[in-house]
């Protein structure tokens, strides 16, 4: 098959400055995009949000590996939950200043933050809502109306395991990573008629030095759930060949598993009484349906062939 090129094309990747989107920025620069890398510079805190910023905004190193091997890039350092000038129609105004257009946007770029449900403040909640949610919208929206007037466009938009599986602590991420796939979906219908495609991965990587579930971090761990085990599914889905839209995919450790809503063929009754669930519960729940390849087994699975 021949290679999947991106070029003439411009793709704006938010989160970019490190980890998962330095990936996927490196990967479509590599295979001719134009990419805006967009981080604002944060320190990057998987708990409570405190951490110290690097000295220099990561985004100016991506771009500057980029361009030394030849490709065209551009930094940006909006913040992804303003909605205006100073946020997703800022970073969206940059690709139209450097490039010209926009094709592509890769919303990457999130917060993470863990606690019991008691102990999640509201600024904990605000700070996920903002950026996975609200940031989503701010740069998507932004670039929608360039999109559907060329006719084309794609979004990846990104969400998590903790909003397929659930995980302790991570209450408010899960909710919001699954809010991302409900976000994702629409924007699919929608964007049918405008020749917009929109789908979702859910990323299993380790990049932070944090363990995968109950396997312990090692250098080992970190190069089989590597950030490049997942770009090339996020590529893909980005590259004006993939016509598939409104699909949310399970990615990481060289697997790619299509997760799927599904349902049982139900229990009916007029009037659906208390009594008449409770007498029927077993039969609802024991329905068989085909359940989405989300769950532990997958986890299983992709560290089949695994050595520590």
């Amino acid at each position: 098959m021949s290679e999947l090129r991106f070029d003439g094309q411009v793709a704006v990747i938010t989160g970019a400055g490190r980890n998962l989107g330095r990936a996927y920025a490196l990967l479509l620069a590599s295979r001719g995009a134009k990419v805006v890398v967009n981080d604002i510079g944060v320190g990057i805190s998987d708990t409570d949000g405190v951490a110290e910023a690097p000295a220099a905004n990561p985004a100016h190193d991506v771009v500057a590996e980029i361009t030394a091997a030849g490709g065209h890039a551009v930094a940006d350092t909006h913040s992804i939950t303003d909605a205006g000038a100073d946020g997703g129609a800022a970073i969206v105004q940059t690709a139209l200043d450097a490039f010209g257009r926009i094709d592509i946007v890769i919303n990457n770029a999130g917060v993470v933050r863990q606690a019991p449900v008691p102990e999640l403040s509201d600024e904990f909640c605000r700070a996920m809502t903002d950026t996975h949610m609200l940031g989503t919208m701010n740069v998507t929206r932004a670039a929608w109306s360039h999109l559907a007037a060329q006719g084309y466009g794609r979004v990846v938009n990104v969400s998590s395991g903790a909003g397929l599986i659930g995980f302790p602590n991570m209450t408010m991420y899960g909710g919001v990573k699954l809010g991302v796939v409900g976000l994702s979906r629409a924007m699919a219908v929608e964007g049918r008629a405008a020749g917009i495609v929109v789908n979702v991965v859910a990323p299993q990587a380790s990049v932070r030095g944090s363990d995968f579930g109950p396997m312990k971090w090692t250098p080992a761990l970190a190069e089989w759930l590597s950030p490049e085990q997942i770009s090339g599914l996020v590529a893909y889905l980005a590259h004006e060949s993939c016509t598939t839209t409104g699909e949310l995919f399970n990615v990481g450790g060289g697997l790619i598993a299509r997760v799927v809503l599904a349902a049982a063929e139900g229990f009916q009754e007029r009037p659906m009484t208390p009594e008449a669930v409770a007498e029927h519960w077993e039969e609802i729940m024991g329905q068989p349906v085909r359940e989405a390849p989300a769950g532990r087994a997958i986890g299983r699975k992709m560290m089949q062939g695994y050595q520590a």
